[in-house]
């Protein structure tokens, strides 16, 4: 069943069809006088047919807009379908010969209502390509420096109640000190005291000795002999009280300290004396240009945007060769070099260059990937991915060390043919992210998380670019064909046309179409730009396929993993 155009620009998997009687083929045309998408057959049909032989009829993308019907209010027959100039007020024919507009002038409707939806999808894709994702990148920017101000924070209060306990500590041991002196000079005058109190008890012992000798004499009967008749003096002859000194304890003087000298010994806390900073705003027009070609077309680039305006899905797909590939034992993964030369990579580490004849010219051994691991650069060097080491390699002249990816493990690579930007898929302990990095290796975007903070992407093991500049990733592990825009922002994901999708090697082409493989199938997605199904290529021809890539003859390179066999198809016209 054909969908209404409201339905197809929001339902991105749907398959758009012929609206002609009885025919059901993909869409790929549009009618304009008509109103209805028509296929490739049809449109034939359509300009030979002697009443619609005129018509003009465009490439479905570039349709104008139905006006939307509404009936005339002072002609109920009528719809409204001319604009006066003068008025500035939609009418219906029958309006226009009426004495209010004589002499007036008037535009047909739909051509404006045609020229103004064009202006609204162009301010609309504005504000999707540059204000939301700008905006998204400074809600970004105020989260991150959020999460550092706390971290910053954590730090400060950290520090606070680190000097706090080591004050509390040079308190506590000047405490323990001055302690240990007060008990020092307590055991000093304590033995001293004690000390004392022995000579006072030793003297009382012996006074009492000389009372007990006096009530002896006393009591002493007989006088011969008696002590007492004889001279006391030496008898009385009593030692004196031992002088004795008083002790003197020591005394305490209080600290004197306030609030602010506590202050002082821990640390203040001060705001800097620096005017804020404003927030930098990307300018719309480094927004707008930053994947946009130099201006200068070479001889190359204009061939192939003429090719372009000529170029159609074929009602067929036809084989044009096939090669077999030295060196490798399957395909797993190609890579489009200069002079349509291709680098063809196996599951156990060759990486092979060939020409168009399937003649072996490098050969070098890699670890071994079952990825989208290599890509040509601008400049017709080879960089491959090293997972081990997190490196990516560069083959210049000797295999060289190009970009360190840190944490993060590379897995696939695309080189930009839009302005030779390097988009990295790489991987760390579940999680998934695309980077990119200008052509000298530095890193300029990362793209991880969709509007709502969810991981884009689990296993981003193939990944291209459209000519858009929208980012592509196959991901095998999400099942789905993750696609956002060259701002980061998520557009769509493909998960497939029935209910099983595991997604492999994937390119696009000239006309933006997206060419995935699927291995669950055994077959080829294609899909136009937004998403939008469009047909199943190599049905019931090839097995496993792994790898897609599209030649500079605009034919379809696709590599299997049971066969080092390279079939080239042809699917355009």
């Amino acid at each position: 069943m054909a969908l209404l155009e409201s339905q197809v620009l929001d339902t991105a998997q749907h398959v758009l069809v012929c609206r002609n009687k009885d025919c059901e083929k993909n869409c790929q045309f549009y009618c304009n006088p008509c109103h209805k998408p028509i296929c490739e057959q049809c449109r034939d049909e359509h300009q030979k047919s002697p009443n619609t032989k005129n018509h003009e009829v465009v490439p479905y993308p570039e349709r104008n807009r139905q006006l939307p019907v509404e009936k005339c209010r002072d002609h109920p027959t009528k719809d409204l379908d001319i604009l006066c100039d003068q008025c500035n007020v939609p009418l219906c024919s029958k309006c226009s010969t009426i004495p209010a507009h004589k002499g007036h002038s008037f535009t047909d409707l739909e051509i404006i209502y045609t020229e103004k939806s064009a202006a609204c999808h162009q301010e609309n894709n504005k504000i999707e390509a540059y204000f939301i994702p700008t905006a998204r990148d400074l809600r970004n920017e105020i989260k991150i420096e959020a999460t550092n101000i706390k971290t910053i924070m954590d730090d400060i209060r950290s520090s606070m109640r680190d000097e706090g306990k080591s004050l509390k500590r040079l308190v506590d041991e000047v405490t323990s000190d001055n302690t240990e002196q007060v008990n020092k000079m307590e055991e000093s005058l304590r033995e001293m005291l004690q000390s004392q109190d022995k000579t006072y008890q030793d003297y009382i012992s012996y006074l009492e000795d000389f009372v007990t000798k006096f009530h002896g004499y006393l009591s002493f009967t007989p006088l011969k002999n008696n002590p007492i008749i004889f001279p006391l003096t030496e008898l009385f002859k009593i030692q004196p009280i031992p002088e004795t000194i008083k002790p003197v304890p020591p005394n305490f003087t209080a600290g004197h300290y306030s609030k602010e000298d506590v202050a002082k010994l821990v640390g203040r806390i001060a705001i800097p004396d620096t005017k804020p900073e404003n927030r930098k705003i990307k300018p719309m027009e480094t927004a707008s240009t930053q994947l946009k070609p130099t201006s200068k077309q070479t001889k190359h680039e204009r061939e192939k945007s003429d090719v372009k305006q000529t170029l159609s899905l074929s009602s067929s797909v036809t084989k044009v060769r096939e090669y077999t590939v030295p060196g490798v034992d399957s395909v797993y993964h190609i890579s489009l070099g200069k002079s349509g030369r291709l680098w063809v990579s196996d599951r156990s580490g060759n990486l092979v260059q060939t020409d168009l004849q399937g003649n072996q010219l490098q050969k070098i051994q890699t670890r071994g990937e079952l990825e989208g691991y290599h890509t040509v650069i601008q400049n017709g060097d080879l960089i491959y991915t090293d997972k081990e080491n997190k490196v990516i390699n560069r083959i210049y002249n000797t295999i060289i060390e190009f970009i360190k990816t840190g944490y993060w493990v590379p897995i696939s690579l695309h080189s930009s043919h839009i302005n030779g930007d390097i988009l990295v898929g790489m991987i760390k302990v579940g999680e998934g992210k695309v980077t990119r990095y200008n052509n000298t290796g530095k890193e300029i975007q990362n793209i991880q998380r969709n509007s709502t903070y969810q991981e884009l992407y689990s296993n981003p093991h193939y990944i291209t670019e459209n000519i858009n500049g929208d980012i592509i990733v196959s991901d095998l592990q999400k099942e789905a064909v993750v696609v956002v825009n060259k701002s980061g922002h998520h557009r769509f994901s493909f998960t497939g046309q029935g209910s099983t999708f595991y997604p492999k090697g994937v390119c696009t082409d000239l006309l933006g179409h997206i060419l995935v493989c699927d291995i669950y199938s055994d077959t080829v997605h294609l899909l136009d730009q937004d998403g939008q199904f469009m047909c199943l290529l190599l049905t019931e021809v090839v097995k496993d396929p792994r790898s897609v890539c599209v030649d500079d003859e605009n034919n379809l390179i696709v590599g299997q993993s049971n066969t080092n066999t390279v079939t080239v198809y042809k699917y355009l016209q």
